[in-house]
């Protein structure tokens, strides 16, 4: 049963409708991923599944409640949200940053517990940052950085995490650092994780479910096996390519077409003899 859908969501901003009418079901349990173009919607519809963002008309369903009418500590809760690029105050460490995941829990009234200490030492021993806590945030590298903030998403120990580009800016080994400990904590806690990402590839690596968004609608949505193919690339994307088999986790994997270092290598073959296997022609290939 899904916990989280969205019931007929326009979304936007001024007269600018970004999304419309949307009708989508989160899985529970798994890890979604919202893919899609540049300005297709996918942050502002991650951010108004998070209650950071009031849509125009239609409502976003939590356990069968609008979200809208729910008190906003309860939300709290209930689901998490890291932004795109956070930043923190100038000094504050990665301990003081994990203690603020615990605001939803603390109340006028109500002290530091020791649910709220075990809480935060949880989330700094799950995101390997317990030897780190006393660094200050702005001088940990950029994937210590990002699981600094994770942390401090996961002390507010909610079912629902959702994660605005997570990958930003971090090089290869910290982008599936980071993808790894995502999956690391759906597996091991059987939270609901929801993530806007660019790169396709590693979307249909780590993820349950795809929804793919174009022209404010859904243009497909379900395993990234069944619906990634080089029809959805290109109609969502704009963009050729050929799409085959990851070797390692027999995952999508596509590859764009494009020109490169392509030209030269087919010169170099045509004056040699030797046949190039570049791609030239612009056609659309299905290999899944």
């Amino acid at each position: 049963m899904e916990s989280l859908m969205t019931n007929q969501l326009t979304l936007g901003y001024g007269d600018n409708v970004i999304i419309d009418e949307l009708d989508i079901q989160i899985p529970k349990g798994e890890i979604t991923v919202f893919i899609g173009s540049n300005g297709c919607g996918k942050s502002t519809l991650l951010r108004s599944m998070a209650r950071l963002l009031q849509p125009k008309s239609g409502e976003v369903v939590l356990d069968g409640n609008g979200i809208a009418k729910m008190n906003t500590r309860e939300v709290a809760k209930q689901m998490a949200i890291l932004p795109q690029s956070p930043s923190s105050p100038e000094g504050l460490t990665v301990y003081q940053l994990v203690k603020l995941g615990r605001y939803p829990h603390q109340g006028w009234l109500k002290k530091w517990t020791e649910d709220d200490e075990t809480a935060v030492e949880k989330a700094l021993i799950d995101t390997n940052m317990h030897e780190l806590k006393d660094r200050p945030v702005d001088e940990l590298s950029g994937g210590q950085r990002q699981r600094a903030w994770i942390a401090m998403t996961l002390s507010q120990n909610t079912e629902i995490i959702f994660l605005d580009e997570p990958t930003t800016y971090l090089d290869m080994t910290h982008q599936i650092e980071v993808l790894d400990l995502l999956f690391e904590l759906n597996e091991k806690d059987n939270r609901t994780i929801v993530m806007v990402l660019h790169d396709l590839n590693l979307a249909c690596r780590y993820a349950d479910h795809v929804i793919a968004l174009k022209d404010k609608k859904v243009y497909a949505s379900g395993k990234p096996e069944e619906i990634v193919s080089c029809d959805l690339v290109y109609n969502v994307f704009g963009m050729n390519c050929d799409v085959t088999y990851d070797p390692l986790f027999g995952t999508p994997m596509t590859i764009p077409h494009g020109r490169g270092r392509c030209i030269l290598a087919q010169a170099a073959a045509e004056k040699s003899g030797m046949q190039n296997n570049c791609v030239t022609e612009n056609k659309v290939k299905t290999a899944l």
